[in-house]
C-alpha cells in the first residue's frame, strides 16, 4: 500500500510540474462570465505519464489540486493505452478519429469497443481500463482532481 501511495504523490507531481513548467497550466473556471475558445487557442504539449504519440492541451484547471480540469488528448494513429487506473472519475468524449477502449487488466485488442467521434466513456475510480487510436484521436477528458495516473505493469510507465 505504501507503494502505491508513493508512486500515486509521484504520478501528482510530475503532473503538476508538467503543467506548471509546460506552460499548460490554466486557472480553473469559477462561473465568472464565460470561458471560450477555439482549437487553434490551444496549447499543446508532451505527456510524460504516456510517452511518445501522446500530447496534452489543457484546457482549464489544475491536475494537482482538488478541483474541476477539463483537458483534451491528441493521440497518434495507433497509439496504445496500457492497462491503467486513475484516482478520480473519468469522463471522455471522442472529438476525432476513433477510441477503441475497454475494462480490463490485461491490454486486448479484441476486447475493445471502438468509439467513434461523440462516442463516450465514464469510468470509476480505481477501475483497470486500456485501449487504442485508430487514425489520429482527439478526446476530451474532464473530472475532477487531484489527477493521476498508475500503470497496472510498471514496465508499461514511460517515466520508469
Amino acid at each position: 500500500m505504501q507503494r502505491h501511495h508513493a508512486r500515486r504523490n509521484a504520478t501528482l507531481l510530475t503532473l503538476s510540474l508538467l503543467a506548471v513548467s509546460g506552460g499548460l497550466w490554466a486557472e480553473p473556471y469559477h462561473g465568472d462570465g464565460h470561458l471560450l475558445g477555439t482549437p487553434d487557442d490551444l496549447s499543446w504539449g508532451p505527456v510524460g505519464s504516456m510517452g511518445e504519440g501522446a500530447e496534452i492541451a489543457i484546457i482549464e484547471g489544475d491536475l494537482s489540486a482538488e478541483a474541476p480540469f477539463t483537458l483534451r488528448l491528441r493521440l497518434a494513429d495507433g497509439y496504445e493505452i496500457k492497462p491503467h487506473v486513475h484516482p478520480a472519475y473519468e469522463r471522455v468524449t471522442v472529438l476525432e478519429g476513433t477510441l477503441h477502449f475497454a475494462h480490463g487488466e490485461s491490454f486486448e485488442r479484441k476486447a475493445t469497443q471502438p468509439l467513434p467521434v461523440g462516442g463516450y466513456a465514464i469510468m470509476s475510480p480505481g477501475d483497470p481500463m486500456f485501449g487504442y487510436a485508430d487514425g489520429e484521436t482527439i478526446i476530451q477528458l474532464h473530472g475532477t482532481g487531484p489527477w493521476g495516473i498508475e500503470y497496472l505493469d510498471p514496465a508499461d510507465d514511460p517515466r520508469q
